[in-house]
């Protein structure tokens, strides 16, 4: 028979089992419930990684990837809002790069803008979508103001969490405004040395505020999305170079089609000449005009500076010399025209120096003005002696005109059988070795002297040569030019 007792243990037996069934059915369904909170998370994440890698595609535009990064993190960690903030080129300013709609403010707000945005919603995301955060503020002034937080965490390249108001007074600064921002985290984008900006994510008052277990995942976020801004820009600066590189070959070619590529018959003389830019585009320039039946220009020009800007005030010059030099048979005359009509447009750290002739097929004669170019060098094939020919004169763009054409002369070079006129540019005397060592002008005459007997072409293949292998693997250090006249 059941007594009492047993009837009792009975009963508290069975409803033990069925509170522990309920308890553990109950648990069964909380655990459910966080896998699949994990499972949905870890699918967010996986989606914001995949995200990133489209940072290397040359489909994936910045604006793009910023807007990836803030809204992804915001929808990893359920943020109402986020925002992306990266460092100018001077590393002056943080530029708001991309904001989320409905992002609580991460700057203070001024009074005008509060009161706009009462009846103008639009005001206050217009302000924070366009207000940038100023870095130069310092350590001491970087909690003074709503800027603070962002300017502090750049500058200490640490992470902030700030969990609430009640918790870190700095939210007080961002709390007057419709979207109060009542919880926040904020990160550097640190990669490579560089701190390329912050990302921050912020919760409003009728959000969840953000935990130590977010703001160890929003770390993590950060970290991620600094990878990817940074090989975004490498990758982007990557592709510039080659649009750059496939430009100055263009203009390369432009430039070949400018300058002379054969040497021209000239009636009683031999003519050489060759270009060498040390670049893709040459500061050099020389070429040869038909002034008349009678007469044949020939020109060297050296550019201040090397590269773009030397290319193109070089075919500016061309451009105007080969205005002025038909049917005037005065180089000095040229020279002055040239320097009256480029002055005007010449940079005050620019000129150009310039030799220019003139010969005189009928004649046989040769008259020179110089600009301030280097001086020839007169091989004599009867002594065998070379000498630089060095009448005045000042290099084109540094004066009006009035110094220029009282200094600007012809200078008649008288020339005998075989012997030899030879224009240049300093690159050919500055060239340097391994060493740092200049070719220097004597080893110029000596080249001069062994190849003159063998002609003009010869004495240009002779220098170049002698370069190549003073020169070794030392990199180019400037455009070379070279013209050799030899009367027959």
């Amino acid at each position: 028979m059941w007594t009492p007792l047993l009837l009792g243990l009975l009963v508290l037996t069975v409803a033990g089992s069925y509170y522990s069934y309920r308890r553990q059915r109950q648990i069964l369904r909380v655990t459910q419930k966080r896998l699949d909170d994990l499972k949905i998370e870890e699918g967010r994440v996986f989606e914001f990684l995949h995200g990133l890698g489209s940072a290397f595609s040359d489909a994936l535009r910045p604006t793009e990837l910023h807007r990836m990064i803030v809204e992804g993190a915001a929808r990893i960690l359920d943020a109402h809002g986020g925002a992306l903030y990266l460092v100018d080129r001077n590393g002056g300013i943080l530029i708001p790069t991309f904001i989320s709609k409905g992002c609580p403010p991460l700057v203070a707000v001024p009074a005008h803008i509060l009161q706009q945005a009462a009846t103008t919603p639009v005001a206050l995301d217009s302000y924070l979508r366009l207000h940038p955060v100023p870095l130069d503020a310092g350590r001491d002034a970087a909690n003074a103001d709503g800027d603070g937080i962002l300017r502090s965490v750049w500058l200490n390249k640490e992470p902030l969490f700030l969990p609430s108001a009640e918790q870190d007074a700095r939210l007080n600064a961002l709390r007057d405004t419709t979207l109060r921002t009542e919880s926040a985290i904020v990160a550097p984008l640190l990669y490579a040395g560089e701190n390329l900006g912050v990302l921050a994510l912020a919760n409003g008052p009728m959000g969840v505020p953000f935990t130590e277990v977010d703001f160890e995942v929003f770390q993590a976020i950060a970290e991620q999305s600094a990878f990817a801004l940074y090989n975004a820009i490498v990758y982007s600066e990557a592709n510039e170079k080659k649009r750059l590189d496939r430009d100055l070959e263009i203009a390369r070619d432009i430039q070949r089609i400018l300058l002379p590529s054969t040497s021209p018959e000239v009636k009683g003389f031999e003519i050489s000449g060759i270009n060498i830019p040390a670049r893709q585009v040459s500061g050099d320039y020389f070429d040869y005009i038909k002034v008349d039946e009678e007469h044949f220009g020939i020109v060297i020009a050296d550019v201040s500076g090397k590269g773009v800007p030397a290319s193109l005030i070089m075919a500016m010059c061309r451009s105007v010399l080969r205005s002025q030099a038909p049917s005037n048979a005065s180089p000095a005359d040229v020279l002055r025209k040239v320097n009256r009509q480029l002055f005007p447009d010449m940079k005050e750290d620019m000129f150009i120096s310039m030799a220019y002739i003139i010969l005189d097929g009928a004649a046989g004669a040769i008259s020179l003005a110089r600009a301030g170019h280097d001086a020839p060098l007169l091989y004599t094939a009867r002594d065998r002696k070379v000498a630089k020919v060095n009448p005045p004169g000042m290099a084109l763009g540094v004066d009006a005109g009035a110094v220029f054409d009282r200094l600007t002369r012809n200078y008649t070079v008288n020339l005998e059988k075989d012997d030899c006129l030879v224009l240049y540019t300093d690159g050919v005397t500055e060239a340097l070795d391994l060493n740092g060592m200049e070719f220097g002008m004597e080893k110029m005459i000596q080249a001069v002297q062994t190849a003159a007997p063998e002609g003009a072409p010869a004495i240009v293949k002779r220098l170049t040569d002698d370069l190549r292998n003073f020169s070794g693997a030392q990199p180019q250090n400037d455009d070379i030019t070279l013209i050799v006249i030899r009367k027959l």
